[in-house]
């Protein structure tokens, strides 16, 4: 998730929420920096450039937000679960100038640290709510997004309220008609904790697509996969162009291979939910 050695200056351990965050500087970048907590990385920032990105999770992100019409530069009211250093937030401001965004992190203390420590371009329109995502889409008006981005993670692992039928219902209700939930999940083996996911988010939002390293396919090792899920067509055509083209290929998956992938799952449920799996220390967790 991310590199195994980092530079020597950073902040030390600072106590906030959720645990202990720390920010590292990039010994290859002078303007990147790693925000981790727990030791577990959250983000990756280029203060000078926000376009770079880093970690390849967020390049496949990035590449269903950049392709949903209408294209950019054009700008979108894109609604953030899971703030971390705000990657994306700074990333879309740059790309899509203009969008308003709405970040729910509920961690105060973690916002005030990225605050001060990573402050905000001042042409990024970001509101940042202290409330956890759950409560945060329940506040939010019907329609009121194109795009929800889903990337919250507590321990290294996505909250069991995020990925139940009932989250995917509201979800869909912020949605505008046409709009796209982006969400950051990870899980290894057969894939069985996706596959439950992708059945909960069918019911409200079935158009659906999976992108993952090849290797996290074939269950050969544990890592991100993205979930895009709407209720009109996605973009596939784009979103295959981009990662077959990406320094690190990713596999695409949607239709019948995707269908026959979940069809057997149960659906998560509030009364029955689950987090992601335990991520392994050894790949997960910064040295």
């Amino acid at each position: 998730m991310a590199r195994e050695e980092w530079g020597e200056v950073g902040t030390g351990e600072l106590p906030v929420s959720t645990g202990s965050a720390e920010f590292l500087a990039d010994a290859d970048r002078p303007g990147g920096w790693l925000l981790t907590v727990d030791r577990v990385p959250q983000s990756y920032v280029d203060l000078d450039d926000p376009s770079y990105i880093e970690f390849d999770y967020v390049r496949r992100l990035v590449e269903v937000l950049d392709a949903i019409e209408p294209p950019p530069p054009a700008p979108l009211a894109i609604t953030h679960l899971g703030g971390g250093a705000g990657t994306l937030t700074r990333y879309l401001a740059w790309r899509r100038p203009g969008s308003p965004q709405i970040v729910c992190e509920p961690d105060a203390a973690l916002t005030e640290l990225v605050r001060a420590r990573l402050p905000f371009r001042r042409d990024v329109r970001v509101r940042i709510r202290p409330v956890d995502g759950r409560s945060g889409l329940a506040g939010l008006r019907d329609g009121s997004a194109d795009v929800i981005v889903l990337d919250a993670y507590l321990g290294g692992r996505t909250p069991a309220d995020l990925t139940t039928q009932e989250f995917f219902a509201d979800a869909a209700r912020v949605l505008a008609p046409s709009g796209v939930l982006v969400a950051n999940l990870a899980d290894g083996g057969p894939l069985s904790y996706v596959r439950r996911v992708a059945a909960s988010a069918l019911p409200s939002l079935p158009k659906l697509a999976l992108q993952m390293d090849p290797a996290v396919r074939r269950g050969k090792r544990f890592g991100n996969v993205i979930l895009s899920a709407s209720r009109v067509p996605l973009p596939l055509e784009s979103m295959r162009r981009a990662a077959a083209g990406a320094m690190f290929p990713a596999a695409v998956m949607a239709g019948r291979e995707l269908a026959d992938l979940y069809r057997s799952a149960t659906p998560f449920a509030d009364s029955d939910s689950a987090r992601s799996p335990e991520p392994p220390d050894s790949t997960w967790r910064v040295r």
